[in-house]
């Protein structure tokens, strides 16, 4: 049969579309990329924040009304199922740890309806343009309190390192110049191997594959990072490896912290950022923040903006908060919407004139990037070694240049070749 795929959400998300891609290509499925040619379409789906959850409930009406046989899989269908059937009650359902029974979602001549984590070991031997990516671990061992994609994703589960491992070789060989290994809380990885291994002892394995090509980790919360900080910085000290940390903060206020249910203090946060620091200079920190959560009084908010204007990261996510259904923090008494919009203003112009600040200080400096993205108006994109995007005039991606800076903005930076 030919699959059309739409993938929507974080890495970890498009991983594991490539996980689905893999197992039906391996009972000769064909990928097709034009929805109109497919006889099934899959719907990866991102439950995240409120509106994109809007976004998929629209989607899955509009995918509906074609006629096709239709598959919703991802975080919308792990969180929200009775939802995703009343909108479409012939589709199979298949939760995103149950990626195993897209097989027979895809060739039963019944709907299916699974949503219930079901074991599996297959990596992606699948990726597109030159950054593989490659989901390490699904589920995380935390439990916030606003978070939805717990109810999707709701245990731990560590891929093993030789499939991992052969995962990255496959891509490599096939012309992979970027690995980035993904997961939910990638420095969780091997809690559920009964803590035998960790992120550090699979980094060191990946690193032993032979090849040009970079590593970068995904996202890990402070507490798992702390439980392998020794091991981690160490092995960020490899050429291979990017300079780069994913540390969520979500508040830079403790009694916030305390009621999303994060398991540090902001200070330990900090202590953390530092030592990191410390160790590998000119790392890229960057972090998540979450504006407006349930408790935020002006105090907390101001709070935050400190700690931006403190730690100065790279780069930030910052998202307003919104309410997600079955969640603790939904049943907390709400921040008015319009004190979150004035809120996300004020955050994000920070984070802009803190990014400006940042990058003024690579003008006219000269790097090695590494080409793995084609850009906007004839350019393509490059990574420095602690993962700053630059942009360039077109040339051959999967490649390394010498380039100078000679402008900038808070997102990115622009360079010439020399």
């Amino acid at each position: 049969m030919k699959v059309y795929f739409e993938t929507y959400g974080c890495a970890l998300n498009k991983g594991d579309t490539y996980i689905m891609m893999t197992l039906l290509q391996k009972r000769n499925h064909e990928i097709v990329s034009d929805l109109n040619k497919a006889d099934v379409i899959v719907l990866n789906t991102c439950d995240v924040r409120l509106e994109t959850g809007e976004r998929m409930k629209s989607r899955i009406r509009e995918l509906e009304k074609l006629g096709k046989k239709l598959v919703i899989a991802g975080c919308f269908a792990g969180a929200e199922p009775a939802v995703v059937k009343s909108l479409a009650p012939k589709a199979s359902v298949i939760g995103p740890q149950a990626l195993i029974k897209i097989v027979d979602a895809v060739e039963s001549a019944n709907s299916i309806f699974y949503i219930s984590p079901e074991k599996i070991e297959e990596t992606p031997k699948i990726f597109e343009g030159k950054i593989s990516i490659i989901p390490i671990a699904d589920g995380c061992a935390g439990d916030c309190n606003f978070c939805i994609t717990k109810l999707a994703r709701k245990i731990l589960r560590s891929y093993s390192i030789r499939s991992i491992v052969n995962s990255v070789k496959e891509a490599v060989n096939n012309g992979a110049v970027e690995i980035e290994l993904t997961g939910q809380d990638a420095a969780a990885y091997g809690l559920d191997l009964g803590g035998k291994v960790k992120l550090s002892d699979l980094l060191q394995e990946v690193l032993n594959v032979e090849g040009d090509f970079m590593i970068r980790i995904g996202m890990m919360t402070p507490e798992q990072f702390e439980r392998d900080i020794d091991g981690i910085l160490e092995v960020l000290k490899n050429r291979k490896m990017y300079k780069f940390l994913h540390l969520p903060v979500q508040s830079g206020d403790d009694n916030v912290l305390k009621l999303m249910n994060r398991k540090y203090t902001v200070d330990e946060y900090k202590d953390l950022v530092n030592e990191a620091r410390s160790k590998i200079p000119n790392i890229n920190i960057t972090t998540d923040i979450i504006i407006g959560h349930p408790g935020e009084d002006e105090g907390a908010f101001q709070n935050t903006l400190n700690l931006m204007k403190e730690l100065k990261f790279e780069k930030i996510h910052l998202a307003m908060y919104s309410l997600r259904p079955n969640t603790k923090s939904s049943l907390m008494k709400q921040i008015p919407d319009s004190v979150k919009k004035d809120r996300m203003k004020i955050a994000y112009k920070l984070y802009e004139d803190l990014s400006l600040q940042l990058h003024k200080e690579y003008l006219g400096k000269r790097m090695k990037i590494l080409a793995t993205e084609e850009g906007k108006n004839n350019t393509i994109i490059g990574r420095t070694m602690n993962y700053i995007p630059v942009v360039v005039k077109k040339s051959e991606l999967g490649k390394w240049y010498d380039v100078e800076i000679i402008d900038y903005s808070f997102f990115d930076l622009k360079g010439v070749f020399v």
